[in-house]
């Protein structure tokens, strides 16, 4: 779908994406504000911005409780929702155009005027704690945290947060959103058919009742690079694992894309070097690997799962498939067929404003960078043997790295996998 672009900045410090998709007829909204898990006020309270995020869409200034601002907003088949990340805290809604100002103040009420309350607290801890320990039955969901503890970062698992949920109180939630809900630390994209309209948005948003305040910074970890740890679990009747490597830098757009060309070169498809090879010889069902870039930092993720008898096979492929890559073994073949892979999917990845949305959000939220679609298509084809080979070399160069496994099995399952990863790094400066 074409679409036009525009960031806005507000005079209460507020700013934002309005991308005009002609002739939509459907309105998308996320509104961001730092205020995830790493802005709660002390560890020991540190579900307070995931519980309070249960609470976006309860009693409010207009509305006596959940299931009254819920009747309203969805009688016309508008979607809202909200999520919590480490860092962030998202309120997303989408709408018919013809209602869209409807929802756009539903939202502000939502945002703004809060009317948090002993019986809704108390019903949402109880829902959280469902949530969470449900994730303890989920090994992946188990799994990514710790890594993310191993290597570095000042996260809790979700053991840990299940048990600050009781020391959370009425205070601590209103506390937080006092604190983080503020004009200055709010970000926005507003994607439907804004031709006419984007006056009228700015107007309605510097009239949101929002206090001033900060753009808090993303906290910056000492990641370091970490044993071989296992997630014992008696259920767990194979492996499932992740491996992290980490560079203590942002990678470029051009350098994100070479990654992503690489990924799909080694677990894109049934025919791809790590994960087709594996599934040719029956290893394993499912192997990913992808790349994230954050603000202070990036990762190279490989995730899956194996039998016991076929793990210690598994990553002999990985290793060798690694290795190749920084040993300089990659086709022109190869990486033209992932440059192809690439475009189509980035065509396909605009059929829906919610689409759009989410390809400017993402980047947009985390560090202010206005991605430019029509750029990408250029980022994919001017991707160079050179620049993947470079940017995976660097990666092995960090040296900075976790691997973990849940299973029902002994630790040395793991540290002989760690073993076989550890090769790679024995001749990182050659």
């Amino acid at each position: 779908m074409q679409h036009t672009t525009t960031e806005v900045r507000l005079k209460n410090g507020a700013r934002g994406l309005l991308v005009d998709v002609p002739g939509a007829s459907v309105m998308s909204f996320q509104f961001q504000f730092r205020a995830g898990n790493r802005y709660v006020a002390a560890k020991d309270i540190y579900e307070t911005a995931h519980i309070m995020e249960h609470m976006a869409f309860g009693a409010n200034a207009k509305f006596r409780n959940q299931d009254e601002f819920e009747a309203q907003f969805t009688k016309n088949g508008a979607y809202h929702n909200a999520y919590t990340s480490d860092l962030s805290m998202v309120y997303v809604a989408d709408c018919a155009d013809f209602e869209w100002e409807r929802i756009f103040e539903l939202q502000r009420v939502a945002i703004c005027q809060p009317r948090f309350n002993n019986e809704e607290l108390e019903a949402e801890k109880g829902n959280v704690k469902s949530e969470l320990t449900g994730y303890l039955n989920n090994h992946n969901r188990v799994l990514w945290p710790k890594i993310q503890q191993l290597i570095g970062e000042e996260v809790y698992t979700y053991w840990q947060r299940l048990q600050t949920i009781p020391n959370v109180s009425l205070r601590d939630i209103k506390h937080h959103h006092k604190r983080t809900h503020t004009s200055d630390n709010m970000r926005f994209v507003i994607a439907g058919q804004l031709h006419g309209r984007k006056t009228q948005i700015q107007a309605m948003l510097e009239e949101w009742e929002l206090p001033r305040g900060e753009r808090f910074d993303v906290p910056r970890d000492a990641l370091e690079r970490a044993n071989p740890a296992l997630i014992r679990r008696k259920e767990a009747s194979n492996i499932t694992f992740g491996w992290s490597l980490t560079l203590p830098r942002n990678l470029t757009d051009d350098e994100s894309s070479a990654m992503d060309c690489l990924n799909h070169i080694l677990t894109g498809t049934l025919h791809s070097r790590i994960f087709g090879a594996a599934r040719k010889k029956g290893l394993t069902y499912d192997i990913f690997s992808d790349t994230s870039v954050g603000v202070h930092d990036s990762s190279w993720d490989f995730g899956g799962a194996a039998n016991h008898d076929t793990i210690g096979r598994l990553f002999d492929i990985i290793v060798r498939e690694v290795r190749a890559v920084i040993d300089g073994k990659l086709t022109e073949t190869e990486i033209d067929a992932a440059k192809s892979y690439a475009l189509g999917r980035h065509q396909m990845g605009a059929q829906t404003v919610a689409q759009i949305s989410n390809f400017y959000s993402g980047r947009y939220f985390s560090d202010g960078v206005v991605k430019e679609y029509d750029r990408v298509p250029d980022e994919i084809r001017t991707i160079t043997r050179e620049r993947i080979l470079t940017t995976a070399h660097e990666f092995i160069l960090s040296d900075t790295w976790a691997l973990a496994g849940v299973s029902s099995g002994e630790k040395q399952d793991i540290v002989a996998i760690g073993d076989k990863l550890n090769t790679l790094f024995l001749s990182k400066g050659e």
